[in-house]
């Protein structure tokens, strides 16, 4: 892993837990850690991670997917980032908790790109705030399965 990259991008094996934790930094991983756990319990047997490599521009990346892409974990040196894209119904679904979000959250949701196939929006998960707001967007985008 290069120094001067911001994605992991040495192709050869898909990334450890300690090399995550060392690439995207303590805190970050905490929330790392604390969304691959919420997927697991709420959603436990339906995804199967997968580990992507995108090349060097984009690196490593851990995508949820059962069909379609649930959401995508990104590690980036000293940060991680989700993306998640949401289809139009997928939308109007998060129209209904949208006033539950973070401010912070709600913008970044309002400014994501809209394509063909839906609203691709990119989070940095730095806090608890944002890791919350994740978790909503997940149960909206995904219905959490009865125990």
């Amino acid at each position: 892993m290069t120094e001067n990259n911001v994605r992991m991008v040495e192709k050869d094996t898909p990334p450890l837990a300690a090399g995550i934790a060392a690439w995207i930094g303590k805190d970050a991983y905490r929330f790392w850690k604390r969304i691959a756990q919420w997927i697991e319990r709420n959603y436990s047997g339906i995804f199967s991670p997968e580990w992507l490599f995108g090349g060097k521009k984009h690196g490593w990346s851990l995508r949820y997917k059962k069909g379609k892409s649930f959401c995508t974990l990104i590690p980036e040196r000293n940060r991680f980032l989700i993306q998640i894209v949401f289809g139009a119904e997928e939308r109007a679904k998060v129209d209904k908790i949208r006033h539950e979000l973070s401010p912070k959250t709600q913008e970044a949701y309002d400014s994501a790109s809209t394509y063909h196939d839906g609203k691709w929006l990119v989070l940095s998960v730095d806090n608890e705030s944002t890791a919350s707001d994740v978790e909503r967007l997940l149960g909206a985008k995904r219905k959490l399965p009865k125990k």
